[in-house]
């Protein structure tokens, strides 16, 4: 058989392949969107324009790497906006009270896996419903901070604070290095260690992965407490950027970190999913919504679109696998 007819032999098996990964067809849907706003706006192409979106998309992409984590396992946290702004609130206190830079960021970090270990204890070892447990914990941390700011920002952070979020590294923006690097560490955790097999199995199938012998709680725990980190890193980045502590910010931010992970391909029922896709899910909603700022459409429509998107994203992934 000659060599062309073997390569279009082995390209023929390989597509079907290819079209049933939901993160190609994420990233064919991103491809698609960029060229349409590149014909919306001359402006949209620009390498600054695309650092803005970066730039804009990382503090809910980093929030949504971590609830990747949690969703792949059967799980879900509607807290991750509520632990970003009690931990980035008590970051800004820690540096207002002359804390060290890197002590007052390892306080930040440690409070929002605090925050994610108790989501992980009540679920896993209280058996309690995750979406029950994680609802109240949207009050309980953004009513911690309110009373520890009394509502009120926190300003005159030191300046040295402001590269997290405003300097740049290696040419990038510092956030969306933060961003990358975030996603490089959990794509290796949940592909190279067996970790990774567990929160994938026990969101396929945890009666399963409990009779193989693996310790589900423990597992559920960690998926947790890593999605209570990443929001902890997000509020870092948030603060840095904004140069104070912000008890109110990150209202609404769980529903867009869902969103970044449905558009990925990630089920919303847990056991498939990738953050290579939540990546590519997080980058189509900041395309989306620069694209949309540069049409002159009301934030209002923008919450509606987002909304339905949201909607169609996860019935294409229902009717997927029911196939």
């Amino acid at each position: 058989m000659p060599r062309e007819f073997q390569v279009l032999k082995a390209l023929r098996a390989r597509v079907p392949r290819l079209l049933d990964n939901p993160s190609v067809l994420a990233f064919a849907g991103l491809v698609l969107l960029c060229l349409a706003m590149s014909f919306v706006s001359d402006r949209f192409a620009t390498w600054e324009n695309l650092q803005n979106v970066m730039r804009q998309v990382s503090i809910n992409a980093i929030i949504a790497a971590g609830m990747t984590v949690v969703i792949l396992a059967g799980g879900i946290d509607l807290s991750v906006g509520a632990v970003m702004a009690l931990s980035m609130t008590l970051t800004a206190a820690a540096l207002l009270a002359e804390i060290p830079i890197p002590l007052a960021i390892a306080i930040g970090l440690a409070t929002g896996a605090a925050c994610g270990a108790v989501n992980g204890l009540l679920i896993a070892y209280g058996r309690l419903p995750a979406i029950i447990v994680t609802l109240a914990m949207m009050e309980i941390p953004r009513g911690l901070a309110l009373l520890k700011t009394g509502g009120y920002p926190q300003s005159g952070l030191p300046s040295e604070f402001s590269w997290i979020g405003q300097g740049n590294l290696v040419g990038l923006q510092t956030p969306i290095v933060v961003m990358l690097v975030v996603f490089a560490v959990l794509y290796a955790l949940l592909t190279y260690f067996p970790v990774g097999r567990y929160i994938y199995g026990i969101g396929g199938n945890e009666e399963a992965v409990r009779l193989s012998g693996v310790r589900v709680e423990r597992t559920k725990l960690l998926a947790y407490t890593i999605s209570g980190m990443t929001a902890a890193i997000a509020g870092i980045v948030l603060a840095s950027r904004l140069m104070s502590g912000q008890p109110n910010a990150g209202v609404g931010f769980e529903l867009d970190a869902i969103a970044a992970v449905v558009l990925g391909g990630t089920a919303i029922v847990g056991g498939r999913g990738s953050m290579i896709g939540t990546l590519i899910g997080a980058l189509t909603l900041g395309v989306l919504n620069n694209g949309l700022n540069f049409m002159s459409v009301s934030p209002y429509t923008q919450k509606v679109l987002k909304g339905a998107i949201i909607l169609l994203a996860i019935y294409a992934g229902s009717v997927k696998r029911k196939l």
